[in-house]
């Protein structure tokens, strides 16, 4: 199983940036999906889920309004859209499936997930 990240980049406050992340090796619609992210010296935190059954999704905090979190099963691709981005959404991102199809308010618990992206870094310039 492979999950590729890319996307990530340099950007001013306010931009916006598009993360893709290709996976290989499972089929995607059937797993539930996150986006993760990490400041170096942090504790790496949970972005945003969808579930695989209903499409539910959940949003951290601070992203909310502002991330987009979306699948697209066809291309066994996953997506975060980041709109207004801000000085402190800098950090590398990752994506993770994992094995269930959905895990409702325990999305953030990076232990559900067994498969992770190598990470893309996103730098947002104030």
């Amino acid at each position: 199983v492979q999950l590729q990240a890319s996307g990530g980049g340099l950007v001013q406050t306010g931009s916006s940036l598009s993360l893709s992340c290709v996976v290989s090796g499972l089929t995607l619609e059937y797993y539930a999906i996150a986006w993760f992210r990490q400041v170096p010296g942090k504790e790496r935190e949970g972005v945003s889920y969808i579930s695989s059954t209903d499409d539910r999704t959940y949003y951290e905090e601070s992203v909310k309004g502002r991330f987009t979190i979306s699948r697209d099963n066809a291309k066994n691709t996953m997506y975060l859209q980041m709109n207004s981005l801000k000085p402190e959404d800098t950090a590398v991102y990752y994506c993770a499936a994992g094995d269930d199809a959905y895990y409702g308010t325990n999305w953030y618990d990076e232990e559900l997930y067994n498969y992770w992206g190598q990470g893309t870094l996103v730098t947002v310039s104030s």
